[in-house]
């Protein structure tokens, strides 16, 4: 597992974020066990109460389930939701951004499509 962290974003999102870009390119498949809070705290260096805090926001969005004495497991319908949730976010957020700055650039649709041939 190798992550580039940033200096803008808190360790415990970047975590986030990589483990479900993970589940999404189906790194972690649904069912999968999820690497444990002290592996993943002695691979990257991070403290414990960090990787946790990571893996509650996957609990919360029910991505995750903790399985008493076995571990963290990937729920099934997790790319689901994962792909709504992540769909909505870049609707709202990213792609308002993207077009004001198409516009300002002067970019249209077709020239997207004409650099993709």
């Amino acid at each position: 597992m190798s992550i580039n962290w940033n200096d803008k974003d808190p360790i415990y999102k970047q975590l986030h974020s990589y483990l479900t870009d993970s589940i999404l390119d189906g790194v972690l498949a649904e069912g999968d066990a999820m690497p444990s809070v002290r592996q993943i705290a002695s691979e990257q260096r991070i403290n414990p109460i960090t990787v946790s805090k990571a893996m509650q926001l996957l609990v919360e969005a029910e991505l995750v389930e903790k399985r008493r004495g076995l571990g963290m497991f990937v729920l099934p319908g997790a790319i689901d939701r994962l792909v709504k949730t992540q769909k909505v976010q870049f609707l709202e957020t990213q792609w308002p951004d993207i077009l004001a700055k198409m516009s300002r650039l002067g970019i249209s649709q077709s020239d997207l499509f004409e650099d993709m041939k």
